[in-house]
């Protein structure tokens, strides 16, 4: 049984049955055997049906909005995720012809070569619970548009997310064999994904969860698109447009109480910047309501689940306790109990700190003050992970400078925390392989068929 406990109160707010792994063997038989003539309809079909999928999700939004907060805690005032979800699945759907067309290397008299994008077959989508839609439709979407049928297993913690998705997308066509959404356990999952279930998987969430999907397919040669998590930073450089930067940066850090893939982690500022930045974002900090998610004056809730919330707290505690000095004051934060936990910003930080290396994933952040980009190069480097790298200047060249030198997967100038489908989205390191949403999202979610016919 898979149970969502409520952020909001501790309570059982969902709980569903898993799937036997006999039960799940035949619907993946299904789904296999259903994806054959999915993948024979026109293009042009299949991205209709997808749309009109993401519609209905948006004609759902006002009773989603609420359930988020009860499921992962977020605020009902920022209105859910359908915005992104939107703007993900529409481009896609706009570059679908472009990324999916032949690419045609001769059709002389004497012979047509050619090389086709065909789908991997059956595509498992684990998704997390942070952005559960975002993060589910930037897969889900390409694979259906490229002729795959999907199997979404989401997070425990959010449930209800992909029953939502297959209400939309079977009532707008799909065929519900093609687009599953079903409930497994790891050791299931693993099982299917051993057996070579799936022409392709993609996972979101933890380098624990990363390996275990490693493991379960060493030997099949199934393909794997793996975000395992990051330890993003910003860098403020000396001529950067300090009140853009400290606004960007410490929403980066805090929004979704810190629960962001891309959320900014640490913070370098160059010397002379350092002490009017600290001012500003603990001013930001300070004005933060810690509250219930359903009440409109709360503008940050409570983390997904209380042990999330503790493995913050035990970061912030080791850290004070090593030196670093938190400059948030908890009289603030009454509420700072359980899975509600009160935002802190942390100096006087270095990298022997847990809270500096190891994902937090939470509403903290650790700042630095730097003295030129050689050393904000070398400090954004030392970690296992990257996903993105945050860099602030008024100067493009010297942003690309640094960039070109940064192990990241995307490197933003003068924003944070955003994912662009025109790029890929993708990562190195510890946080893992692959690349989804862009041209190159495409081209993962299918293979490459050649075609060598001699006509005479």
């Amino acid at each position: 049984m898979i149970q969502c406990i409520s952020p909001i109160d501790g309570s059982v707010y969902a709980e569903r049955q898993t799937l036997t792994l006999e039960q799940a063997t035949a619907a993946c038989a299904d789904a296999k055997s259903a994806q054959t003539e999915w993948a024979m309809r026109p293009l042009d079909d299949r991205i209709a049906l997808v749309m009109a999928g993401v519609a209905k999700i948006g004609e759902m939004n006002d009773e989603i909005v609420p359930e988020l907060a009860w499921q992962m805690g977020r605020p009902v005032r920022y209105g859910g995720e359908f915005g992104g979800f939107n703007e993900r699945a529409s481009y896609m759907a706009e570059i679908a012809q472009e990324a999916l067309a032949p690419i045609e290397i001769e059709n002389s008299d004497a012979f047509r070569r050619v090389i086709k994008r065909v789908p991997h077959g059956l595509v498992l989508v684990v998704a997390p619970w942070n952005y559960p839609y975002m993060t589910a439709i930037n897969t889900v979407a390409p694979a259906l548009i490229a002729g795959n049928a999907v199997m979404l297993k989401h997070a425990s913690q959010t449930p209800l997310v992909g029953e939502r998705l297959a209400q939309a997308f079977h009532a707008a066509g799909v065929p519900e064999d093609v687009f599953q959404n079903v409930f497994l356990d790891h050791q299931t999952t693993s099982e299917l994904i051993a057996s070579k279930a799936f022409g392709f998987v993609n996972f979101t969430g933890s380098v624990g969860g990363g390996r275990a999907m490693e493991d379960a397919a060493a030997g099949t040669f199934t393909g794997m698109g793996l975000e395992l998590g990051g330890k993003d930073p910003g860098y403020v450089m000396d001529d950067a447009d300090l009140d853009a930067a400290v606004d960007t940066l410490i929403d980066g850090a805090m929004f979704n109480s810190g629960q962001c893939c891309c959320g900014i982690e640490r913070i370098y500022v160059h010397e002379d910047l350092f002490d009017s930045f600290v001012a500003k974002a603990v001013k930001i900090v300070e004005g933060y309501t810690l509250g219930n998610p359903l009440e409109e004056e709360t503008t940050l809730g409570p983390m997904a689940h209380v042990r999330f919330a503790n493995e913050v707290r035990a970061q912030t505690d080791e850290a004070v306790a090593a030196g670093a000095k938190a400059l948030i004051d908890p009289a603030l934060f009454p509420k700072d109990e359980g899975a509600y936990l009160m935002p802190q910003i942390l100096v006087d930080v270095d990298h022997s700190m847990r809270v500096m290396r190891e994902e937090s994933f939470g509403p903290v952040v650790g700042i630095m003050p730097v003295k030129d980009d050689a050393e904000a190069i070398r400090l954004m480097n030392d970690s296992d992970f990257g996903l993105t790298a945050s860099l602030w200047t008024k100067n493009t060249a010297r942003a690309e400078a640094v960039a070109d030198q940064l192990e990241t997967g995307t490197a933003f100038m003068n924003r944070a925390d955003y994912l662009d489908p025109g790029l890929c989205w993708t990562g190195c390191k510890d946080t893992g392989r692959g690349g989804g949403l862009s041209l190159i999202g495409y081209h993962n979610l299918t293979r490459p068929k050649s075609y060598h016919f001699k006509k005479a």
